[in-house]
């Protein structure tokens, strides 16, 4: 099946916003993050199996508002026994299926049911307050939380704090719309869409 970008008619390069005069480094950043397989890990109620002793690529379970990740996984938590695996390994899912349905958990891939957009920049937070409800300062690299974005359920992944980067990942219906949402919030700043 070919691979086509929920963000394809929106997402177009260049620069927006309040960008005159302005560094290129001092801009904001907005890109769209797509051909990622991403499934979700959920933990049956009757399974007896510690989390902990669960790998994936390598990496551990997160525990509670936590992301776990390598250069080519993160996986964030997403509530109780319940997991979201983002992989540029296609053949990661195969391989798990098998060790996990063995322990009563189950794996669903949602891979083309996720728009992802990724903000960098210093301005993020200004950006990120301006439709979420969460105390967005209190989040640091490593941490992930599921909210809403101007009233668009969203899932932010906070990837690094130094650049600051941040991805925002909503359901492919919604992706149209909350990329609209969040490129309004940037133009007072200037944006630079790549």
């Amino acid at each position: 099946m070919t691979h086509v970008s929920p963000l394809n008619f929106v997402h177009k390069n260049g620069k927006f916003g309040d960008y005159r005069d302005k560094k290129e480094n001092n801009l904001l950043k907005v890109s769209e993050v797509n051909k990622l397989l991403i499934f979700q890990i959920a933990k049956f109620k009757n399974s007896k199996f510690d989390v902990s002793n669960i790998k994936i690529d390598n990496l551990n379970l997160p525990s509670s508002l936590k992301s776990s990740s390598n250069s080519n996984t993160r996986i964030l938590w997403l509530g109780p026994d319940n997991w979201l695996v983002f992989s540029f390994n296609f053949d990661l899912i195969e391989k798990e299926k098998k060790q996990l349905s063995e322990i009563d958990f189950a794996i669903t891939d949602i891979s083309h049911s996720r728009s992802i957009i990724e903000l960098e920049g210093s301005l993020i937070n200004e950006v990120l307050k301006k439709g979420c409800p969460l105390d967005i300062n209190s989040f640091k690299a490593g941490d992930c939380a599921n909210s809403v974005y101007n009233g668009i359920t969203v899932t932010l992944d906070f990837i690094s704090d130094n650049p600051k980067k941040v991805r925002i990942s909503g359901l492919r219906s919604f992706g149209e719309s909350l990329y609209h949402s969040i490129t309004d919030s940037c133009l007072e700043f200037g944006y630079k869409v790549i």
